[in-house]
């Protein structure tokens, strides 16, 4: 054996030795270390397995509650209502939004207009929800107060939803052409009617429903 071959025989077992007391030191952590991560790694994937499971489960929820829902007043109604309002507890944003929307539907059409009301306002202060449905929100709401509601207060919620650019600006309009006509203001609301009426960009019903509410006002 050479001098050379020496020197590497002993460099090799110093290296083994720092090896050997290193993971003398450091073993223990090491194979922690290793433990959490399989924990890490198995709860990830519970807790995904979990997820999609409750999901699954207020997708079916959701569905049974629309189809009682669409039924004449009585038992499965309220059992709807009831159903909504878990999946508006439980359910992710696209469905809690839609679940609240559904059930503020529901209690108008109950009579319970407060009830309505307060959910649609819920819909439309929560962040998460989606900006269409948000402001589908405030036009159901306005909608259902264009009789008695200020005004003023409602031409404010309006305004945004009027846009050209907004989705709801057929239905917006609608709405501010009636809440014109409530107040007197008769060449205002039949200038939005003409304007709508001749808007191929809103749905077919509104546009006439516009002209024939124009013809009714002398438009």
């Amino acid at each position: 054996m050479t001098v050379p071959d020496i020197f590497d025989e002993v460099d090799e077992d110093l290296r083994a030795e720092r090896a050997r007391k290193m993971l003398q030191r450091y073993g223990g952590v090491a194979v922690l270390a290793a433990v959490l991560l399989v924990v890490a790694v198995g709860g990830w994937e519970a807790w995904k397995w979990h997820a999609a499971r409750e999901n699954a489960r207020v997708a079916q929820l959701f569905l049974t509650a629309l189809d009682g829902a669409a039924g004449p007043p009585g038992d499965a109604r309220r059992a709807a209502a009831l159903q909504l309002a878990e999946v508006a507890r439980d359910g992710n944003a696209g469905y809690r939004t839609l679940a609240r929307l559904r059930a503020a539907a529901l209690k108008a059409d109950s009579g319970d207009a407060a009830a309505a009301q307060a959910l649609w306002a819920q819909v439309a202060a929560d962040s998460s929800a989606d900006p269409l449905l948000r402001d589908a929100a405030v036009l159901q709401s306005v909608q259902h107060e264009i009789d008695s509601g200020d005004p003023a207060v409602l031409a404010g919620r309006l305004k945004p939803l009027v846009r050209p650019d907004n989705p709801w600006h057929g239905l917006a309009q609608e709405a501010q052409a009636l809440l014109d006509l409530r107040q007197g203001h008769n060449d205002a609301a039949r200038d939005t009617l003409k304007a709508l009426g001749q808007d191929v960009t809103a749905p077919d019903g509104v546009r006439g429903r516009a002209n024939g509410l124009l013809a009714r006002i002398g438009g």
